[in-house]
C-alpha cells in the first residue's frame, strides 16, 4: 500500500484536472482493488459476499440506496467500492483529507466530509449533499457506530444514517462484515483467513421514525454478526 499509494494518488490528482464525478471515481478507486488484491495474495485475507441479489442492478442507474455497515476494520472501507455496482459516497470526518496523498486524492472525489465538532452544520451538509448524490444515482454509505469496533463488541448506533434515508426517501441496506477476524482495528498486521460480508434486504424508510428505523438496522446487523462469527460472541 505504501509503495503504490503515492504514484496512484498523484495520477488521480492530475486526472482531476480534466475529470469529475464518476469519471474520476472509477480510476481512483482502482487503487482499492489493488489493496484488496494485495491483502489476499500477500496476507491470505480472502472474502465471501452473501446477498448481492438484494442490491439494485448496475443497469438501474437511478436506483438509490443508503448502505449502513458494521465497522470493524479498514478492510471494509477499502472493499466496498470494489464490490458495489454503483459509485459510493462516504460520509467521513474531514481530518482524513489531511492524510498525505491518500486524503488528497479522496478530497477530489464527490464525497461528504464533515466537521464533527459542528454537529448541526455537519447534519445540514450531509442532508443537502446526500439528496443531491441520491438524485444522481450515487449510493451513500455510512457506518452508524461512527468508529471501528472491536471484534465481538457492539457500538452505539447513531441515527444519522436513518435520518438521511428518511429525509431523502431512500431505503437502507444493512451490511454485516467480520473484517476484524483478519484486520483488527488499530493494527497494521493482517491475519490469514476469510472475511464474510452479508448484505441484507433493503429496509423502507418512508413514514418511519429515525430511532425506530435505526433499531431495525442495528438488530439485523448484530444478529447477522452473531450468525457469521459465533466464536466472537461467546
Amino acid at each position: 500500500m505504501a509503495a503504490t499509494v503515492i504514484p496512484w494518488a498523484i495520477g488521480s490528482l492530475l486526472l482531476s484536472i480534466v475529470l469529475r464525478g464518476t469519471r474520476l471515481y472509477w480510476p481512483t478507486t482502482r487503487w482499492l482493488v489493488l489493496a484488496i488484491w494485495g491483502a489476499r495474495v500477500i496476507c491470505g485475507v480472502r472474502y465471501r459476499v452473501h446477498g448481492m441479489q438484494h442490491l439494485p442492478a448496475a443497469s438501474d442507474r437511478r436506483a438509490a440506496v443508503l448502505l449502513a455497515s458494521k465497522h470493524q476494520s479498514t478492510w471494509e472501507t477499502f472493499a466496498y467500492p470494489t464490490l458495489m455496482p454503483h459509485p459510493l459516497a462516504y460520509v467521513f470526518k474531514r481530518e482524513l483529507l489531511y492524510v498525505p496523498f491518500f486524503g488528497w486524492a479522496m478530497g477530489r472525489l464527490d464525497m461528504v466530509h464533515i466537521d464533527r465538532a459542528k454537529r448541526n452544520e455537519a447534519w445540514s451538509k450531509v442532508a443537502a449533499q446526500g439528496r443531491r448524490l441520491f438524485a444522481e444515482g450515487i449510493w451513500v454509505i455510512m457506518f452508524p457506530e461512527g468508529t471501528r469496533i472491536a471484534r465481538g463488541q457492539r457500538g452505539n448506533y447513531k441515527t444519522g444514517a436513518s435520518r438521511l434515508a428518511i429525509d431523502a426517501g431512500v431505503p437502507i441496506v444493512p451490511i454485516a462484515a467480520t473484517s476484524a477476524r483478519c484486520w483488527p482495528r488499530k493494527s497494521f498486521l493482517l491475519r490469514p483467513g476469510v472475511i464474510d460480508v452479508s448484505i441484507g434486504q433493503p429496509i423502507a424508510s418512508r413514514g418511519r421514525q429515525a430511532d425506530e428505523l435505526m433499531r431495525e438496522v442495528e438488530d439485523w446487523i448484530e444478529s447477522e454478526m452473531r450468525r457469521l462469527d459465533p466464536e466472537a460472541y461467546r
